[in-house]
């Protein structure tokens, strides 16, 4: 049986570290105790699934023909075409991201990066009060979007009777229409990618100290426990109260 290569392998790179990366900041947000010293690697897995979807974003720009943003359908009547062909098993091929993985997609990316924002925030300390409720919120709207994908492709599967959830490893799709072009291997850049992803982590667990719980990013201090926050904000205060009570001391002498 004929079969195309439609995404490149950085693509492929990219999918499922992005996604051990996402499994690894949720378990660890909501199975660690926010003052324990573990739960910095929510923190630590966030930031480099942040960086993850800048590199997706720049190679959404550059890559190969389907792992460009400009290859994603974003139609509503196609959205809603694609998804009653599932149902009734009819329907076009796609040789790239179809309408529902396709919305996923962008809607995932989007979530990553403001996820990213709303936790260097409050890791800074200059988040409002409500930016950790709706950081909560956008991690809850991100798993749901993860499980209605799965659920889509488990349909997909159901109906068709391919095997489109291999295109992710293998990088190839089958029964596509005659003359569909494949796409180059770009091995290079998918090393490259590698790099990147584990240069980050790298240089982010030598400026973390786990003593004080702290990272040393561009120059900015980030606290990656809740415990530490309270601490430091205790220890002001405690100093601030210290400050008055030698004032009052030498207004009495």
């Amino acid at each position: 049986m004929n079969t195309v290569r439609v995404y490149d392998l950085p693509t492929r790179v990219f999918h499922w570290c992005f996604a051990a990366l996402f499994v690894a900041a949720y378990a660890i947000a909501n199975l660690v105790d926010d003052e324990s010293p573990r739960f910095a690697w929510h923190m630590l897995a966030g930031m480099t699934l942040g960086v993850a979807a800048l590199a997706r974003l720049i190679w959404g720009l550059v890559g190969t023909r389907h792992a460009r943003l400009s290859d994603l359908t974003l139609s509503p009547r196609q959205l809603a075409g694609y998804l009653k062909s599932v149902v009734s098993g009819g329907g076009r091929r796609w040789a790239g991201h179809n309408p529902a993985s396709s919305w996923a997609a962008l809607s995932m990316l989007l979530l990553t990066l403001a996820l990213g924002a709303s936790g260097l925030a409050m890791a800074g300390g200059v988040a409002p009060d409500w930016v950790e409720e709706a950081h909560e919120l956008m991690a809850n709207l991100f798993l749901a979007v993860v499980l209605l994908h799965l659920a889509g492709l488990v349909v997909h599967v159901l109906t068709h009777r391919d095997a489109l959830p291999l295109s992710m490893l293998t990088g190839r799709k089958r029964d596509l229409p005659a003359g569909t072009p494949g796409v180059p291997a770009r091995g290079i850049a998918a090393v490259l990618m590698l790099a990147v992803l584990a240069g980050t982590g790298a240089q982010l667990l030598r400026r973390y100290d786990p003593a004080s719980g702290t990272l040393d990013l561009f120059g900015t201090r980030l606290v990656l426990r809740e415990g530490d926050h309270e601490f430091r904000g205790g220890a002001e205060a405690g100093k601030a109260a210290g400050g008055h009570e030698d004032d009052d001391e030498r207004e009495k002498h």
